[in-house]
């Protein structure tokens, strides 16, 4: 092959291989994405300051303010960094710090009614912020539409929350179906109140920080 084809050649491959490594790079987490990541884990924690509130389901199930952070995590930060954020503040109470509801921790919560909430929270900030990606990279401009669409997102997460809290109370609390979905109704009311105040909350977050997802299309 003639020196100049060789060259060509190389040049062609080294081009070819550049957006690779380049797409590879960002897809990657950087120290603001770290950082996000802690901050969500750290503001689900400090949520459980807020006093639990009875539900008066028989199984004690309070209604706390986790679920509306666990909401905000995923319509802020997208499915994967929600996922991380909320799964690291979900293990960290695992282990034993007491940043559950009502400042509990440790492996005993898996046998509590609220074990497939706990659980679900993970779960429900990914599928959440994999909505609001979709959303938001097909929004032309963030608007008062947006706002609507985000609790779409944060509501249909919030169902992923509700089914695994009704599991959890069957298998916890051997409650028949019926009565685990009588136990549960008490959440619905709030949850939606508390998804439309993260959906808010995104929106003004989104507005001033417009890169925090959008970036993820580049």
């Amino acid at each position: 092959m003639p020196a100049s084809e060789d060259i060509r050649s190389s040049t062609s491959a080294a081009s070819a291989a550049a957006p690779a490594t380049g797409a590879r790079r960002r897809r990657s987490w950087n120290g603001t994405d770290l950082a996000l990541i802690a901050v969500f884990a750290a503001l689900t924690a400090a949520s459980v300051a807020v006093p639990p509130i009875p539900a008066g389901n028989v199984l004690g199930v309070p209604i706390t303010l986790q679920t509306m952070i666990v909401a905000l995590a995923g319509l802020v930060l997208g499915g994967a960094r929600a996922l991380a954020a909320v799964g690291l503040y979900v293990l960290l109470g695992l282990v034993g710090l007491p940043i559950f509801a009502g400042f509990q921790g440790g492996l005993g919560v898996l046998a509590a009614g609220s074990a497939g909430y706990l659980l679900s929270f993970p779960f429900t900030a990914g599928l959440i912020g994999v909505l609001a990606g979709l959303v938001l990279r097909r929004s032309a401009k963030v608007g008062t539409l947006t706002t609507v669409w985000l609790f779409l997102a944060a509501t249909a997460g919030t169902l992923l929350t509700h089914a695994l809290g009704v599991a959890g109370m069957m298998l916890n609390g051997q409650l028949a179906l019926p009565a685990a979905l009588v136990a549960d109704l008490p959440f619905i009311p709030g949850d939606l109140v508390k998804n439309a105040v993260a959906a808010a909350v995104a929106l003004s977050l989104h507005k001033a920080f417009p890169d925090l997802l959008r970036r993820r299309r580049r």
